[in-house]
């Protein structure tokens, strides 16, 4: 059996899109001035292959991510589930595919307006049969950026499916300026969109499955309209759903910084830690992934260390030995993996003197 017994490194794969950016930064700067102060240029060479145009998302887990570092370096993440998952993922494990699909997202413009499907419809109306329960943590949002998230109060299916047909459901959906540090919770059934002017992450089962309801009369690289999905989408809207947006930070002191607790729910938890001296850590059971938003510094383990940067993404494998987080420059992370409920946020959470009301405002079971 391989032993996977140190935090991994994946490779990001760019991702070209119409309402994108040629500018990444801060996430994915083409220089980066070290903490000693040293300026170096940096070249991703998965963006070598998008020629120029605009970026729209990285994707951070997905089934073409390159293993950089340790036994598996040079394999896909594709790769290793099929053959290895249990021994990555640990209880994670899903099947032969990573449990969870993580994005860098940089808009320009608009995205469709869309909803996505749950578990049962997609089982039954598409090949892969897995749903799309989605989150966004807002990085950076410039002071006229928007979105639009669930329909407003007393709006029917058939009024969206009439607005849709008439080229303004927009106006059907509830309006909202965002800030940077928040968070948003998107199950299935929520009609949406993405303004211009936001960089986010976002994580979400690891589905890509999309209806589009209104993509703005746009035309994709061959000259046609974007194909929508109306009929699909429209069975699976729930007009009812509130917008869960703007949830309350839940953040505590811990030795090595800050830790809070993002939101969880079956699928998918995250946490959002400051880091401002070295932590320990070991394998937990299950597969963990870090992004990091900000700083640097060094992931060590007893082979030796590497080091990290601002856009990087680790896995810490189900079976880790004790590592160590050193953090040259504070350094700020985002944490997600499967979670217990109960045991990673419930329980931690009436340990910080939370109540249960309090925990189900980020905690949707």
């Amino acid at each position: 059996m391989l032993k996977l017994d140190s935090p991994l490194q994946l490779a990001p794969v760019f991702k070209p899109k119409i309402w994108g950016r040629r500018d990444l930064a801060p996430v994915y700067p083409d220089f980066w001035t070290t903490w000693r102060g040293r300026k170096v240029g940096i070249r991703y060479s998965q963006r070598e292959v998008s020629k120029g145009d605009p970026i729209g998302e990285v994707w951070l887990t997905d089934d073409e991510s390159v293993f950089v570092n340790g036994p598996l370096a040079g394999n896909t993440l594709a790769e290793v589930c099929l053959r290895h998952c249990e021994e990555l993922c640990g209880r994670s494990a899903r099947g032969q595919r990573f449990p969870l699909l993580a994005k860098f997202l940089f808009t320009s413009d608009w995205l469709s307006v869309q909803v996505h499907p749950d578990d049962e419809y997609a089982r039954q109306h598409e090949p892969d049969g897995v749903g799309k329960c989605e989150m966004w943590y807002i990085l950076e949002a410039e002071w006229n950026a928007e979105f639009l998230l669930g329909l407003k109060p007393g709006v029917t299916g058939a009024q969206l499916g009439a607005a849709i047909d008439g080229g303004t459901c927009t106006d059907l959906l509830q309006r909202f300026n965002p800030k940077a540090g928040e968070a948003v919770f998107v199950p299935p059934g929520t009609v949406h969109a993405l303004g211009p002017g936001l960089i986010l992450f976002e994580v979400e089962q690891h589905s890509d499955l999309t209806y589009r309801l209104d993509d703005f009369g746009r035309k994709g690289p061959d000259g046609k309209p974007r194909p929508l999905h109306r009929d699909k989408g429209l069975q699976v809207t729930q007009p009812g759903l509130p917008p869960l947006r703007g949830l309350p930070s839940f953040e505590f002191p811990e030795d090595y910084g800050a830790r809070r607790f993002v939101l969880a729910c079956p699928h998918f938890a995250v946490e959002a830690l400051t880091i401002d001296e070295a932590t320990s850590s070991q394998g937990t059971g299950r597969v963990e992934a870090f992004a990091v938003l900000s700083g640097e510094g060094r992931v060590e383990t007893k082979a030796g260390w590497y080091a990290y940067r601002v856009g990087h993404i680790w896995l810490v494998p189900a079976a880790a030995a004790s590592y160590r987080l050193v953090p040259e420059a504070e350094s700020r992370l985002l944490r997600f993996y499967v979670p217990d409920l109960d045991e990673d946020f419930r329980k931690p959470l009436a340990e910080r003197g939370l109540s249960r009301e309090e925990m189900n405002k980020i905690i949707f079971a």
